[in-house]
């Protein structure tokens, strides 16, 4: 058979951390050689360049009278089955336990018990969804059915435990970047367009949510703005954002904000900032926080959730309880303030992003776990971490 996978991966394939991950590993594998099949409503917006072993499978819903509502579960389910069929695959990974891993435990009834499923959790999915005692069951079912489950930090895990009091094997997968992607980007010229040059420039990135506290955000830099020249940068666009908008007002801030919108090109724009600001109440990891920390942006952050376990508070940035706006704001003053200190920080971010959170490594994890779960050998080629190549 060899040591070449065929994969069906289904994720939400519009913007959002889940989507990136899946998306950023699908191109990893195919890479390796793997025949990456993505089965999805659109294309992955982080798609990108045409690749021989990349494919996509459009999921169609079916707008039959009868039904009140589309059946898009039903219909992701039918092509999940389609695909392994007709593509010959060995197992399906999905991101988000509900829909996808539901669909894909349909689907491997219909296609059979060789069709692996691997589920990952990366959050909403057992913070939010699991407290619904509606669908915890369900999500309980579609986690103890999987053929192997990973999730993107041990809070996640611990939640996911303590939750829906699942006692299977979870295998901690932590998110990751492509080294060859986000890295410090050269935007002096850029950076004019945005800030003087004493001024420093403070970001934030998010869909602006409740759970991303962007009006702290707005806090923290009115704050550090009354002790140094400074910009702030949001980008995204989300539920909270009038909000933000009018509170900048209220604050006499609007000359020195700008909103950004969404953008495609997130490496070069976190690497026009000083800082990166993410002051949630939730996150099971905080990717925009390891973009940045690639990019030599280091985070000014809550400890919540996962964030701890990516961000190291002291060396690669600050961590404060969530809400301490005071605390977040004269942390971002004295690192900026301090030019030893944030050179300092600025080279543990690179070296931890290249190394604990290697696009190389995570991927040769989820690997591994493909060849567990097919009850194959590991070729010899993996076998060998020192020959892994994190700094690239």
């Amino acid at each position: 058979m060899g040591d070449k996978l065929k994969i069906g991966i289904t994720c939400y394939p519009t913007l959002g951390g889940s989507g990136v991950v899946a998306t950023e590993l699908g191109k990893l594998l195919a890479e390796k050689g793997h025949e990456i099949h993505f089965i999805t409503h659109s294309i992955p917006f982080r798609l990108g360049r045409f690749d021989k072993n990349i494919f996509f499978h459009e999921v169609e819903v079916s707008d039959y009278y009868v039904f009140r509502y589309p059946p898009y579960d039903l219909s992701l389910a039918s092509k999940q089955a389609q695909v392994a069929k007709m593509q010959n695959l060995d197992l399906l990974h999905v991101h988000y336990a509900i829909p996808h891993a539901v669909c894909a435990l349909m689907a491997k009834q219909m296609v059979g018990d060789h069709l692996k499923v691997v589920t990952t959790l990366h959050g909403t999915d057992i913070t939010v969804l699991a407290q619904d005692e509606s669908i915890s069951d369900l999500i309980r079912y579609a986690i103890n059915q999987s053929d192997a489950v990973t999730a993107v930090s041990e809070d996640l895990i611990r939640e996911t435990r303590d939750t829906l009091h699942v006692n299977r094997p979870i295998d901690l997968t932590y998110n990751f970047v492509d080294k060859r992607v986000y890295y410090p980007r050269d935007v002096k010229k850029l950076r004019e367009e945005f800030a003087h040059p004493d001024e420093k420039i403070l970001m934030h990135i998010s869909n602006f949510r409740p759970v991303k506290r962007v009006l702290d955000v707005v806090e923290i830099f009115a704050k550090v703005n009354e002790q140094l020249p400074s910009r702030l940068l949001f980008v995204g666009e989300g539920p909270d954002l009038p909000k933000v908008i009018s509170r900048v007002k209220e604050l006499g801030l609007a000359d020195r904000v700008c909103f950004c919108g969404k953008q495609d090109d997130v490496a070069e724009v976190i690497s026009l900032g000083d800082l990166m600001l993410l002051p949630s109440e939730k996150e099971s990891f905080g990717l925009v926080s390891l973009e940045a920390m690639a990019c030599g942006v280091p985070t000014i952050g809550s400890m919540a959730g996962g964030i701890p376990e990516l961000v190291t508070d002291g060396e690669t940035g600050f961590l404060s309880p969530m809400g301490d706006t005071d605390k977040m704001a004269a942390d971002a003053v004295r690192l900026l303030s301090d030019p030893e200190l944030y050179a300092r920080v600025v080279e543990n971010c690179l070296h931890r992003a290249r190394f604990t959170f290697c696009n190389d490594r995570i991927m040769r994890e989820y690997e591994n776990i493909y060849y567990r779960v097919l009850g194959r050998s590991v070729p010899e080629r993996e076998l060998h971490p020192d020959k892994i190549s994190c700094l690239g």
